[in-house]
């Protein structure tokens, strides 16, 4: 008959832990411990960066100088005139963020538009941007078009 205190797992099912650091007793003479030093007591340990001696790699790198306030700072969608120009040869006059989202030019709404001078501008529009380059400025006006800063 078989009551709680006569039951017994069956042969094999359940393997014994393996006793660590009980010296030759278990997994051979130093219990893959090594020999001897912090790491081979019983609590003993290094953290991972530990070089044993050997100067840390955080000392070894060279340190960054400066600092860059990047949660603050004013970020923009670029667009150059290449850009305006391909705009232009499609009959658009007047430029705007909107204009540009739906032409995929910019991709990100809630920055504001800077505009490059890279590339060349023959037609005349009118641009509304952030902020435009010297050069930028000029191309515009020579082209008799001319630059609104929002």
């Amino acid at each position: 008959m078989i009551t709680l205190n006569n039951l017994k797992p069956n042969q094999g099912s359940r393997k014994s832990s393996t006793r660590v650091g009980r010296w030759n007793g278990s997994k051979g003479t130093f219990c893959g411990r090594g020999m001897n030093g912090q790491n081979c007591r019983s609590g003993g340990w290094v953290p991972d960066w530990f070089e044993w001696g050997q100067t840390p790699l955080f000392r070894r790198l060279p340190k960054l100088k400066g600092f860059t306030n990047a949660r603050f700072m004013t970020k923009y969608n670029v667009i150059n005139l290449s850009d305006v120009e391909l705009l232009a040869s499609k009959w658009i006059t007047k430029i705007t963020k909107e204009v540009l989202l739906e032409n995929k030019v910019i991709r990100r709404k809630k920055y504001a538009v800077k505009l490059l001078g890279n590339g060349e501008l023959k037609a005349k529009v009118s641009i509304e941007v952030a902020l435009a380059s010297k050069t930028a400025s000029e191309a515009v006006a020579k082209a008799g078009g001319k630059i609104e800063l929002i």
